[in-house]
This record gives structure tokens, C-alpha cells and sequence, in this order.
């Protein structure tokens, strides 16, 4: 077609204009007047308005990556927790002030409408909420790129706590449209499964497959304070035939659509339950799904520009977060040697040189492996491609080790013990130029211990790049109190540059400052409180000591210290009544895996001992204890700015990193943590005597279980840990079922404790007397709190993204206009 310069008008950004938006697009855009407008019809009027704004700055940043024909980064993740839109694409417009006012003249409150956007359901913990830090960072810093996952229609769950346990129900975050999404239709991707392998002539064909198409949605993604943008794009899965008009016809409507139906779950749900063989293959078709259709785009995207693949590696950089996207790898290689016919040795030297993958666990069982049969009925091409990779690359094994046929074992791609199965981190090792761990200790412990082997062959190729967060997500937006005495303090400009934080350490014996900061905490406490008594109906002080731990359920985060502390605090509470205690709110938040059966017990153990706590007329307000259903990113905007302490308590050498350390900290909680991810580089940040370390270190883990760990003995030596054990076991917290909780019990004291719980009690108990005497000098314990603030410049994602624009995917900052 003809390119013609559009016309169109000129959007600026004034309260007038705002507000003459608002009106065409409730009308124009939404098909109601301010009669009829619900308060969500107001909401998605006001996203067009802003995403109007986003747009003319998009289409000049695709323009100028075109002209400039730049290296893009293409960034795979299974989860892109985003959270809410709408406030995030005002403060980087810097349109928030001019849209509040703007709003009010049309008789709508905004702080109203903000509330009523939901999150988009595309993640569940850190993985997700990192790589959505990632995207507004390389947006910020102008490093092109693509963000590209699934379009989750019901996200992972919408979690419920009913009678103190975890029920999951459909998160239908898409109910009233995304405002924020662009559909293209026009670009899908056919995306085949099952079928076999044909030698035709000089090449490998993939034939008499099942298909599903993948249809592009795409969502602006601003950076702060530039007009550079990138995008998202989240592919959503749609039947190559939707309907069997045949079975229609004769009255059979479910047959009639079974086909349609069957295609489109691979993007219904994030983290199927995989305790099924359906499960797991319905995981293993998403990961296929996503990644299919991200390379088949970006080579077409290449392709745009460029007649050969002379240049695709100095053009092409794809970033692995976790093993999940790692048939991408095979994937590239396919449609390079089978449908593009580029030479083997010159795809295998290309893929080689534009992969780069992230590790995000130290726990060999959580490494992802797929069975071999599995892979090889639904991608048997792939299974084909990935036993020449090991082929080649055991080869190269064999003579660099002197045919050590055990190290041949440990490394090989295909674990061949028991049901064979392709190990994806050894396969993202073999195809990667980098790979990276997430802090100092976990790139450490990685390449001692669970890739030593490969971290011997490849040296060059391991390194680190410690993990950050968005400082505009999580100070700027969700503690507008907090960064609003910022500013006044030292300027707005540690929203770019968050090592202007140091500036604050000045200030921490400010008695004027001192109380300024204890104030914007206290209001983001009273805020908490104001939403935790209308979901609770419970009192809490906002004068307490807020104790909160934010994060996945899972036996290695150890929520069961914590909660055998808060029973050991409740029991001395009770034994002592009228001694001064230090009242505290301990919260807890966070989703356990649906097939995960010890998780949901935590949270029942969790439910049950808040239940006696609360209740329990001697305890008054010296100790309550929360659950917060269904944790996601703008609760934790509502609860990380009002903590007082951050519970960092991983066994240590379990958490590869932690954000929501980071997150804490930089609203001003005091960490209590062991030695474990990026506690030990926040504790060098901050200073020892502004954290409180306590338990075994990675190496004392390590020894305590060579020289043979009994957790028994703990129990019988320890006389406050054993009785709240026996309440644990006898059914103190569950008269109704004493026996609910004895498989926790029997893992902490019998079945030999694997996360070391019962081993760092004592020292985290003292850690906690600590923090009860620190806490109840308010000015000394603001300035360890501002020295916490202060020290978080080292923790900005903008950090992170420079250093593997830098080091890992040698890419340059777009050049703007």
C-alpha cells in the first residue's frame, strides 16, 4: 500500500485538553454520555485518554528503531506481572496532577476509579513482578526491546480464604476489556504439535501436524520521563477451525465445538495443576505455544529489513527468564535449518550467540525437565534437535575431560536414569553465550555447585547480575506520602537515579526530617489499616510493629519459623501478661500452588493460629495475626509501604535472590533475614547494625548436614519450640481436627526438617527480642529506617538492565530525536 502521512491531531496534556478527551472518548469510545456512565465506564474513558498520549510517543520509537535499524532485545517470560495500568502511565506521562483535576471537573473522583482496575492476571511471584520491572526499565533507559508471553485469559487463580484455607477461583481480569491492549489480528502464527519427521531431498520436514494459531495483542509499555517506549506482546491461543459446522448441523454442539475449545486452553491458565499427566502436557504445549510464535515473529521482524541472515546476530538478542521459554532454542534452529534453509553450523553458531539465559533457582528439583516420550509425540522434530545438540556437544565433553564417562553423565542434555528426560538449564547452558545468576551468592553457589561441571567447561560464560525493582512502581506510586517528602527533600530525580537516595543518610538526625518520615509512614500504616478492617473486621494499632511476609507459599521462604514464632510469642504473652509488650501485627501474604499440599496446609496452620490469637481476650492488641488473599502487585502497593520489619527468612542458600527484600527496604522496613540471596548485599548496603541477621549460613547448612542434622533433638532441647510444636501436633489450633496438622509436625521433627526451620529457631527468636528492643526507640529505629532508604541505590532494575544491556546483550540506548 501507498504510505501517506497521516493527519491527526496533536494530543497535549493540559487539563482542558484531559478533560475534552475524557468526554470524546466516553462517547466516542465507550458509546455512553455522563448520564448513563457507570464508574467503570469513566475508567476505561480516562485509559483511552492516556493511552491516546502513549501512542504518538510509540509509533515514533518503532520509527526510529527502524531508521536506526538497532539490535532488539526480545525478553521470554511465562509471567509479566504488570499490575495496574493506569496510575503507572500517568506519573510516566507526568500527567497525574493535570488527570486528577481533569477528572474532578467532570464530577469523578480518581482515587475512586483507580481502585476499580484490576490486575492484569499475568504472573504470580517474583519471576513475573521482575520481568515487569525489567520492561519499564529498558523503556526508561531507551534499550529496544520486546516483552513477549502469554495472554493469559484467567490468569493462575484468584485466591480466597475460606474458613482459613486457600480456594481458588478464576480471575476474570478481562471481564470488562483491557483498555490497554492493542488486538492484531492481522499477525498470527500457525503453531504445530504432534505429526513426524520426514526426510525430503537435503532437508527435514514436519508433517501431518495438529495446529493452533497465536494472535498477537500488544500493550505500550512508557518509560519514565522519555518518550522512548517498547512493547509487550502476549500471544493468545485461537482454533485454525472454529467451528464443526458437520456436527453443528446434526445436533451435536459440544462435538461442535470440542475442537475449538481443546486448542484454546494453552492460553486460559498460567501453571496448570501438573499433579496429571493432562497437567503437564498442557504446561509443556504453552511453553511451546509462546515461544513458537516469539521466534517465528522476530525473525519476520528481521526479515523486514534485512535479505539474509548475514547480520541476524548482530540484530537479534532473546533473553531466557527461566527455563520455561528454553525450546525456543530448538524452536530457532528448526525454522533456521528447515524453513529458512540456513546451514546447521551456521544456525547452531547464530542461536549460540543471541541466547543468553537467567537462573532462578538453586534447588535441583525445581530445574525443569520433560520426559523424552512426552517431547518426542509432541514435538518430534525438537527431540531430534536437541539429541544433535547433545550429540555434538558430548563429543566436545568427552575429549575435554578426558572421557570421564561420570561427568559425561551429570552434564549430558538427557538425564538417561530411570524415565529419560531432557534437562532445559543444561540445555539453555549449552545454547547460551551468558548465564547469569540473580545475586553475588546465588552466581556463586551456582557455578560451585548445581552447574559446576559446565561452569568448568564455559568459565567465560557465568556471571552476575544482581536483581533490582522500579523505583517509580514502588516508591514513587504506591508511597505517594513517602516520595512526595523525598522530593522535598532532594528533588525528583532519584526516580532515574536512585543512588540520589544516599543523599537522605544526611538527614537521618533531622529531627524535623525524622518525624516528616515516621509521619508518611504512619499514613501508609493507616491506610493499610483503614483496608484491612473493611476486609476483616478486625482492629488494628497503627502504632504496632507491622511484621509482614510477602511471597510465594513454599516450604524454602520458611513461613513456618514464622508462625512457630508467633506461637512462641503468643504463648508468653499468655504466661506473662502484664509485661510491657511491644505490640505487633504480624501479615502474612502470598499464593500457594494449587497442587501444592503442604502450602495450602501452611496457610490452614496459618488461618487456625490467627483464629486463636485474635480471639483469644487475653491478647488483646499486644499480637494479631493477618492473611491477606489473593496477594498480587497492587496489594503489595497497599502493604509493603506500611511495613515496619521485612521477613527475609529462606534457609540459606535456598532464595536465589528475593525482590521483595528490595521493595521493603526502599519504603523503609528493616529487614530480619539470614544470609540468603540479596539480603547479604541489602545488609552491605545498609550496614549491619540497620538489619537483623540471624541462622545458618550456606556453607553451616551444608556442615550441619554432612556431620548429621537431627531435628529431634532441637525439639526435645528447646522447651518454648516443643510446646508449640505439641499445639501444633495435638490440635491446640484445630480442636475440630486434631490431626490436621501432623504432617507438619513429622516434617519438622521426624522426616529430617530439609529447610533447617527447626535448626535457626533460637537465633531467629533472638533476632526477634532484638527487634522488640530496637523498636521501642521510635527516633533510633527511624533512622536505621532511613538508612535503609538511603541505601537502596544499587537496587534499581535501571541498575540491572544497564548491566545486561552492557555485558550480556550488547545493546545500545535508541538514539532520540
Amino acid at each position: 500500500m501507498t504510505a501517506v502521512d497521516l493527519e491527526f491531531d496533536q494530543l497535549n496534556s493540559t487539563v482542558d485538553a484531559l478533560r475534552r478527551s475524557i468526554s470524546n472518548r466516553m462517547m466516542y469510545g465507550v458509546g455512553k454520555d455522563a448520564v448513563t456512565a457507570r464508574p467503570q465506564d469513566w475508567l476505561h474513558a480516562a485509559a483511552l485518554a492516556v493511552r491516546d498520549r502513549l501512542v504518538a510517543r510509540w509509533m515514533k520509537t518503532t520509527r526510529l528503531q527502524y531508521e536506526q535499524d538497532v539490535k532488539r532485545v526480545y525478553y521470554l517470560s511465562m509471567e509479566f506481572l504488570i499490575g495496574r495500568t493506569f496510575t503507572n502511565a500517568l506519573l510516566a506521562l507526568g500527567i497525574y496532577d493535570q488527570m486528577k483535576e481533569a477528572l474532578a471537573g467532570l464530577g469523578v473522583d480518581m482515587e475512586a476509579l483507580t481502585d476499580l482496575e484490576p490486575d492484569a492476571a499475568l504472573g504470580n511471584g517474583g519471576l513475573g513482578r521482575l520481568a515487569a520491572c525489567f520492561l519499564d526499565s529498558m523503556a526508561t533507559l531507551g534499550i529496544p526491546g520486546f516483552g513477549y508471553g502469554i495472554r493469559y485469559e484467567y490468569g493462575m487463580f484468584r485466591q480466597q480464604i475460606v474458613n482459613g484455607e486457600q480456594v481458588e477461583a478464576p480471575d476474570y481480569w478481562l471481564r470488562a476489556g483491557n483498555p490497554w491492549e492493542f488486538p492484531r489480528p492481522e499477525v498470527q502464527y500457525i503453531v504445530h504439535f504432534g505429526g513426524r519427521t520426514v526426510q525430503r531431498n537435503d532437508h527435514i520436514e514436519w508433517i501431518e501436524t495438529q495446529h493452533v494459531n497465536a494472535m498477537a495483542y500488544d500493550t505500550v509499555i512508557p518509560g519514565y520521563a522519555t518518550s522512548a517506549t517498547n512493547t509487550l506482546r502476549l500471544w493468545s491461543a485461537r482454533a485454525t477451525e472454529e467451528l464443526d459446522l458437520s456436527a453443528f448441523n446434526q445436533g451435536d454442539y459440544r462435538r461442535a465445538v470440542d475442537a475449538k475449545n481443546m486448542s484454546e486452553n494453552v492460553s486460559r491458565l498460567l501453571y496448570p495443576d501438573d499433579s496429571t499427566s493432562a497437567g503437564r502436557e498442557l504446561r509443556l504445549r504453552q511453553e511451546y505455544f509462546f515461544v513458537s510464535a516469539t521466534m517465528q515473529d522476530l525473525i519476520r521482524r528481521y526479515l523486514r529489513t534485512h535479505s539474509t541472515f548475514g547480520r541476524f546476530t548482530e540484530k537479534v538478542a532473546v533473553h531466557l527468564n527461566d527455563t520455561h521459554p528454553v525450546l525456543a532454542i530448538p524452536e530457532l534452529l528448526r525454522l533456521l535449518v528447515d524453513v529458512h534453509r540456513v546451514p546447521w553450523d551456521k544456525a547452531w553458531k547464530d542461536v549460540q550467540q543471541v541466547f543468553s539465559y537467567t537462573n532462578h533457582t538453586l534447588m535441583p528439583e525445581a530445574l525443569e525437565t520433560w520426559d523424552v516420550e512426552t517431547l518426542a509425540r509432541l514435538l518430534p522434530r525438537h527431540i531430534e534437535i536437541i539429541f544433535e545438540i547433545n550429540a555434538e556437544f558430548l563429543k566436545r565433553v568427552s575429549e575435554h575431560s578426558g572421557h570421564d564417562v561420570d561427568m559425561i553423565r551429570r552434564i549430558s542434555l538427557v538425564d538417561e536414569y530411570g524415565q529419560r528426560r531432557v534437562r532445559m538449564a543444561h540445555l539453555a547452558i549449552v545454547a547460551s553465550q551468558k548465564v547469569n545468576g540473580v545475586s553475588k551468592l546465588h552466581s556463586q553457589l551456582m557455578t560451585r555447585d548445581i552447574f559446576a561441571d559446565f561452569a568448568r567447561m564455559f568459565p567465560e560464560r557465568f556471571t552476575n547480575v544482581t536483581n533490582g525493582v522500579t523505583p517509580r512502581r514502588w516508591l514513587a506510586q504506591s508511597s505517594p506520602s513517602m516520595s512526595s517528602l523525598i522530593d522535598r527533600q532532594i528533588g525528583a530525580h532519584w526516580r532515574r537515579d536512585l543512588f540520589e537516595l544516599a543523599k537522605l543518610r544526611d538527614l537521618k538526625h533531622d529531627a524535623a526530617f525524622v518525624d516528616a518520615f515516621r509521619e508518611a509512614k504512619r499514613q501508609n500504616k493507616l491506610r493499610l489499616v483503614q483496608h484491612l478492617s473493611q476486609h476483616t473486621k478486625i482492629a488494628f494499632d497503627p502504632n504496632a510493629l507491622f511484621d509482614l511476609q510477602v511471597k510465594r507459599i513454599h516450604e524454602y521462604k520458611r513461613q513456618l519459623l514464622n508462625v512457630l514464632h508467633v506461637i512462641v510469642r503468643y504463648n508468653r504473652i499468655l504466661a506473662d501478661p502484664k509485661r510491657d509488650w511491644v505490640p505487633r501485627v504480624v501479615m502474612f501474604a502470598g499464593k500457594a500452588a494449587s497442587a501444592y499440599r503442604m502450602a495450602k496446609t501452611i496457610i490452614k496452620l496459618i488461618g487456625d493460629v490467627s483464629d486463636k490469637v485474635n480471639n483469644d481476650p487475653v491478647i488483646g492488641d499486644r499480637l494479631k495475626v493477618v492473611f491477606v488473599p489473593n496477594y498480587g502487585v497492587s496489594v503489595a502497593e497497599l502493604i509493603i509501604p506500611a511495613a515496619d520489619l521485612s521477613e527475609q527468612i529462606s534457609m540459606a542458600g535456598t532464595e536465589a535472590s528475593g525482590t521483595g527484600n528490595m521493595k521493603l527496604a526502599l519504603n523503609g522496613a528493616l529487614t530480619i533475614g539470614t544470609l540468603d540471596g540479596a539480603n547479604i548485599e541489602i545488609c552491605d548496603a545498609v550496614g549491619r547494625e540497620n538489619i537483623f541477621i540471624f541462622g545458618h549460613t550456606a556453607d553451616e547448612v551444608d556442615d550441619l548436614r554432612a556431620t548429621g542434622y537431627r531435628p529431634r533433638q532441637v525439639y526435645e532441647g528447646d522447651a518454648e519450640l516443643r510446646l508449640a510444636l505439641d499445639q501444633i501436633r495435638t490440635g491446640f489450633f484445630s480442636p475440630d481436627d486434631p490431626l490436621r496438622f501432623s504432617d507438619i509436625f513429622h516434617t519438622l521433627v521426624d522426616w529430617g526438617d530439609h529447610y533447617m526451620v527447626l535448626a535457626d529457631f533460637a537465633a531467629f527468636a533472638t533476632a526477634q527480642d532484638e527487634v522488640d528492643r530496637r523498636f521501642v526507640d521510635a527516633r533510633g529505629w527511624a533512622a536505621s529506617a532511613i538508612e535503609n532508604v538511603a541505601g537502596m541505590g544499587q537496587f534499581s532494575s535501571d541498575r540491572t538492565i544497564a548491566e545486561y544491556a552492557r555485558d550480556i546483550w550488547q545493546v545500545k540506548p535508541l538514539e532520540l530525536e
